[in-house]
């Protein structure tokens, strides 16, 4: 699952494998062999049953053993770390609660407009140029821009984070990709104990949890591991989709589907993380007639399970019952969050470039190797040249939900404090706390007054968080194998482009 033969065609292996059962023997790397569950109903077993197995990989046997080195590329992805994605129980309540509470004070509003923001920047850089690279000049670019505000994080940390997540996903001297990235977090998780802002870094170090030093670093790992390498996969095979498929490429009369559709075809048939979900059985187990093993990992196929022949309908259009976001205690967090940001950087490019189209045919598009992700190494287009947007570069600000409550009583603002503006986040101390865990004021704008950081703000200590930000835990994926898909929008009574009415709905019009 490591070359390039299985990057071109993975779907073709998994229709070899699926002939010998619900799962079938898989090897993610040279030495690294595991088990791929390709059937979507075994896959949500897997997801979905904990007691039988287990995410903690510190029962992965040929590690622990030595039948897997050390060095091995797959192991950064999969060997144990002290987070929520490698934990059960009791220990899992605990660091997840502390991901989705940090998770809950992001203000969706303020996300939506720093993610325009940053798309009109990143446009405006290649807009008269008539032909750009999507995924290194765009895709790629976008979510690091995301993540640097959202955690709080220096841009060349941010960019040594990026190739290091990088460097891990496609097995490339991962064991150097591994320290690069441990020493950034280092650095970033020190930064904040001296300058704590509105970010999830510092809300991760606030909150009650009272997660180590290590503990935050790993958390960390996760966060911006799924924040950037596949945000930045659905971003691309998003727009990948949109300017090849006659249902999406064409105009509205023709039957093109808006780009939410499109997100939820991408996420059916080419999820960003295509093959993960490792688990360990507590014990031997016999899974649907196939043997496995206490301890040898086993890889949920969301990709194979989501087109699980069981499974094919008419329509996917409307149906959210696919795995991309993986089910079950360990579904994704951050799946509104992620989708928010792939949904608004693929509306705003097409608005802005309306007549976008593949400087080459889609099936001369290349995919980069690696067992887990679904990833082209570059999306090259063309377009008429057009004008800057004329708009403001992304100001670095508060993205918490609490940015819109303006001033605290009895808190005092510094003027001229915090960071200044520009694309980048900078090592600032950023926008000071507010009262944690209100609701926002309805009447007052996200552009509210900043408090500044003030050094031993007792504010930033540890307090419990209300239940009402902390929604409880389901499985991301119905029980229902399918949903009832949603019903087509009308057309318009004369042909004309989806994206121009894309920009107008977008715009309110």
């Amino acid at each position: 699952m490591y070359g390039p033969d299985f990057a071109a065609d993975p779907h073709a292996v998994y229709a070899r494998l699926r002939t010998q059962g619900p799962a079938a023997p898989v090897e993610l790397a040279p030495g690294a062999h595991a088990t791929l569950v390709t059937d979507y109903r075994a896959a949500l077993e897997v997801l979905r049953t904990p007691e039988i197995f287990g995410k903690d990989a510190r029962r992965w046997r040929a590690l622990a053993d030595g039948r897997v080195a050390p060095d091995n590329p797959v192991v950064p992805m999969m060997a144990y770390r002290p987070n929520c994605l490698f934990s059960d129980g009791e220990a899992h309540t605990r660091l997840r609660q502390a991901v989705t509470d940090s998770l809950a004070r992001i203000d969706p509003n303020a996300l939506r407009g720093y993610v325009e923001r940053s798309a009109d920047t990143l446009i405006d850089r290649f807009a008269g140029l008539g032909e750009a690279d999507l995924l290194g000049a765009y895709a790629k670019v976008l979510p690091l821009l995301v993540f640097q505000q959202l955690f709080g994080c220096p841009p060349e940390l941010g960019d040594r984070l990026v190739e290091g997540f990088s460097g891990i996903f496609d097995g490339v001297d991962a064991e150097r990709a591994d320290a690069l990235i441990t020493s950034s977090l280092v650095e970033l998780i020190a930064l904040k104990h001296e300058q704590p802002g509105a970010d999830m870094t510092s809300w991760l170090m606030a909150h009650h949890a009272r997660l180590s030093d290590e503990e935050l670093i790993h958390q960390h790992v996760v966060l911006i591991g799924a924040g950037t390498e596949p945000q930045q996969n659905l971003i691309a095979n998003a727009l990948r989709l949109l300017l090849s498929d006659d249902r999406f490429a064409g105009d509205l009369a023709g039957g093109s589907m808006p780009v939410e559709d499109a997100l939820d075809e991408v996420l059916w048939l080419d999820p960003p993380m295509a093959n993960y979900g490792v688990h360990y059985p507590v014990q031997d187990v016999d899974f649907g007639g196939v043997p496995l093993a206490a301890g040898e990992p086993v890889v949920v196929s969301f990709a194979a399970a989501n087109t699980d022949p069981a499974l094919l309908s008419g329509r996917r259009t409307g149906n959210r019952a696919h795995l991309a976001w993986s089910a079950g205690p360990h579904h994704c967090p951050a799946k509104d969050a992620a989708r928010l940001i792939a949904a608004v950087a693929v509306e705003k490019l097409l608005d802005r470039l309306p007549d976008l189209e593949l400087a080459i045919p889609a099936d001369r598009l290349v995919w980069r190797p690696g067992p887990f992700h679904r990833a082209l190494t570059a999306l090259p287009v063309r377009f008429p040249p057009a004008p800057p947007s004329g708009s403001r570069p992304a100001p670095v600000h508060d993205l918490s939900a609490s940015a819109v409550r303006g001033p605290v009583p009895g808190a005092t603002h510094v003027p001229g404090s915090g960071p200044g503006t520009g694309a980048n986040p900078g090592p600032g101390p950023g926008p000071g706390p507010v009262p944690p865990y209100e609701h926002p004021r309805s009447d007052q704008s996200a552009h509210s007054p900043q408090q500044a950081d003030l050094p031993g703000d007792s504010r930033w200590n540890p307090s419990p968080v209300p239940s009402r930000f902390s929604p409880p835990p389901s499985g991301s994926t119905p029980p229902a194998a399918t949903s009832t898909a949603r019903p087509p929008a009308s057309a318009p009574a004369a042909p004309r482009r989806p994206w121009s009415f894309l920009g107008e709905w977008w715009r309110g019009q």
